[in-house]
């Protein structure tokens, strides 16, 4: 079933702070003088929704580089099942933060968030204009908000204790445990393990709970955020399709490639939709025609999600891209900003 075309811009307001600098209403404002902020192009938007084609696009067009910010891109070696920028891609426009760690290298939230930033303000220093692009909102929102993250490195032994605790004695003791730490947190939490857990390692790790750690600060650019829309039922075709074009530019064997240099399967690079069901496949001799299509099914729920989250965040001038041509539609939108910045 098709979801509902989205809003048109004016019923879909913005916020002032920080996308666009613009009023409720929706009535972009342009920042004035010298001393206004530089611009920071946002796009996201769910998967399949043509976020990369737009970005090389639009560096033909305006003195763009390229910011990612999809978590599985970090990873080298994982490039078919990622849809990753290719390296003619990358020749069009250039790209920082694809293929900065191996598999078995920690990414944590306030290290993209470090890098992002200091890329950004290189960019903004060479009077260029960076573009964030990407699909997990967690690591766009950390930057575009200024996100206050807790410096504590994740500790996946002590996560697995916690996780396989609750699982004997039930979400509800462990959030009690939060509770008389960091009664703040834990009313934030709710019954949300992951989130109960990543409380309980910030607290166990520094004595301080995070509900004391976190926050937002200024950030030192104005963004302009854009959301890819497409529906539903078109998304999952094109979704199915990539799948099945996956497997057959080797998406199996680089991922049984990923298995021979000895890494294991159990990584948290190795929890992205494709890298999961195979690498369980293969492990157990399963069938694979069963986890590919496993594969297209995971991968239309995360779409549902990705819209709901997109849909919840009104700073985000929504294309329809059914309805609009999504480079014209950036071009004119950030035009004027772009030019203030690098005149």
């Amino acid at each position: 079933m098709t979801e509902n075309a989205p809003a048109g811009k004016d019923e879909r307001a913005i916020c002032a702070d920080p996308i666009l600098g613009a009023n409720r209403s929706g009535n972009q404002s342009q920042p004035t003088g010298r001393n206004a902020k530089p611009p920071l192009i946002v796009i996201v938007g769910a998967t399949a929704t043509g976020k990369t084609g737009l970005a090389i696009d639009l560096a033909a067009r305006l003195p763009i580089e390229i910011v990612n910010a999809d978590s599985r891109a970090f990873y080298r070696g994982m490039d078919i099942g990622t849809a990753k920028p290719t390296v003619s891609d990358r020749a069009r426009a250039t790209h920082h933060l694809i293929d900065i760690l191996d598999p078995d290298e920690p990414m944590s939230l306030s290290l993209f968030q470090q890098l992002a930033m200091d890329h950004i303000a290189a960019i903004h220093a060479r009077r260029r204009i960076p573009l964030l692009v990407g699909g997990t909102a967690q690591y766009v929102n950390a930057v575009v908000e200024g996100w206050r993250i807790p410096a504590v490195t994740p500790n996946h032994q002590r996560r697995l204790e916690l996780e396989r605790e609750a699982g004997e004695i039930g979400v509800e003791a462990i959030l009690n445990r939060l509770a008389a730490v960091d009664p703040a947190a834990a009313a934030k939490t709710g019954p949300n393990l992951r989130r109960i857990v990543r409380a309980l390692e910030v607290f166990e790790t520094t004595g301080v709970p995070i509900s004391q750690l976190q926050g937002k600060d200024d950030v030192p650019f104005q963004a302009i955020g854009f959301e890819l829309w497409a529906p539903r039922d078109e998304l999952y075709a094109r979704i199915d399709r990539r799948v099945d074009e996956q497997v057959a530019a080797g998406l199996v064997e680089e991922v049984r490639g990923l298995l021979d240099r000895g890494f294991d399967p159990n990584l948290p690079a190795f929890s992205s939709i494709g890298y999961r069901q195979l690498m369980s496949a293969i492990a157990s001799d399963g069938d694979l025609d069963e986890a590919i299509a496993r594969i297209k099914l995971d991968t239309h729920r995360l779409v549902r999600h990705q819209q709901t989250w997109f849909r919840k965040d009104d700073r985000l001038l929504r294309i329809d891209t059914t309805r609009e041509t999504p480079i014209e539609r950036v071009v004119a939108d950030v035009g004027g900003v772009c030019r203030l910045f690098l005149d």
